[in-house]
């Protein structure tokens, strides 16, 4: 496993970077990064609009999100490889196409984070800074939405990492992230398969326990300063 780690540890970080693309590891962190910051405010929106009071804004969203929640991922791929282009007429590289498809996907789960973080705080809340005089949207966004983002933190996090393994997809439509160059390693080495996939299952497990660590440690600093859910309060 060492001679492996030795002789092929920069290709797996970056693949063929700076003579090609990037790739590896390196990609599979921006593209879960770009994924998740394109499709957090779409989200936020989307949420939003999951708890509007009105029905015409709130039925056509609730159809997009349990449509693309009850869909694979893997399907969502394939939309964004073989049908946006028909429709567009734009053919988008494989980069393009999984980002793409993780802003969507994300979107349709970071909805449903806001949602039930909204749904969760008490109704009073709402109610207190309205009878303060504030409009719903001023009340949603400066009193309940910030509680129910400091409520949802743990699980944004958990959607990161859920993302971050969901690039492993891009190796159907040739992507070259991390797993894919784990893939073309194996086939240049050919006798080692367990020793290169156990190698990038330790990258993906360090990666991602390493983040949900580090949203632990930044949930209990939140509360240790007072800025937890339970501390923010709206009296009349």
């Amino acid at each position: 496993m060492l001679e492996l780690i030795q002789e092929y540890w920069l290709y797996f970080l970056v693949g063929q970077y700076p003579n090609g693309p990037l790739g590896g590891l390196a990609l599979t962190v921006v593209l879960a990064a770009l994924g998740l910051i394109l499709s957090l405010p779409l989200g936020l929106l989307f949420g939003l609009m999951r708890v509007s009071p009105y029905k015409w804004v709130r039925l056509p969203i609730t159809a997009f999100v349990y449509v693309v929640r009850g869909t694979p991922l893997l399907m969502v791929v394939f939309w964004a490889y073989f049908f946006l282009p028909t429709v567009t007429g734009v053919k988008t590289d494989q980069f393009w196409t999984m980002l793409i498809a993780l802003v969507i996907f994300d979107a349709a789960y970071l909805a449903e984070i806001v949602r039930a973080g909204i749904q969760g705080l008490p109704k009073g809340q709402m109610e207190c800074a309205r009878s303060l005089g504030l409009s719903y949207m001023k009340a949603m966004t400066t009193v309940v939405l910030p509680q129910a983002l400091r409520n949802s933190l743990p699980s944004l996090v958990n959607q990161f990492i859920s993302t971050i393994k969901e690039t492993s997809l891009g190796y159907i439509i040739g992507l070259a992230e991390v797993s894919f160059i784990a893939a073309q390693i194996n086939a240049l080495v050919f006798t080692k398969p367990a020793e290169v996939f156990g190698i990038l299952g330790l990258t993906y497990f360090v990666l991602c326990f390493g983040l949900s660590r580090l949203a632990y440690v930044l949930e209990r600093r939140l509360v240790r300063q007072g800025l937890g859910a339970k501390s923010v309060k709206v009296s009349a």
